[in-house]
């Protein structure tokens, strides 16, 4: 892919590069890239552990279910049946 282009190619596009954005954001391009490449790494570095550390740890309890196995937003009905055989007809 690269071989047709040359030297002389490369060096017209980094003067124009230059041109465009000029040396000192160019150089400060790199440190910047570099920080926020580091910044990227610990942000997933500390969302692994915290997701390993959730797993592992017997104090996180799940409150989702309750003990009568019913979830927060379910409600448990008992229905006799008599509702029903009625609801759908229509005579």
């Amino acid at each position: 892919m690269l071989s047709g282009i040359s030297i002389w190619q490369l060096l017209i596009l980094l003067v124009i590069v230059l041109l465009v954005f000029g040396s000192k954001r160019l150089r400060n391009l790199g440190p910047d890239l570099g920080s926020a490449l580091k910044g990227f790494r610990s942000a997933m570095k500390d969302d692994d552990d915290s997701k390993s550390d959730d797993k592992h740890d017997p104090k996180v309890v799940d409150h989702a279910k309750r003990e009568d196995g019913s979830s927060h937003g379910e409600h448990r009905s008992h229905d006799t049946g008599a509702d029903n055989d009625t609801a759908g007809r229509r005579d």
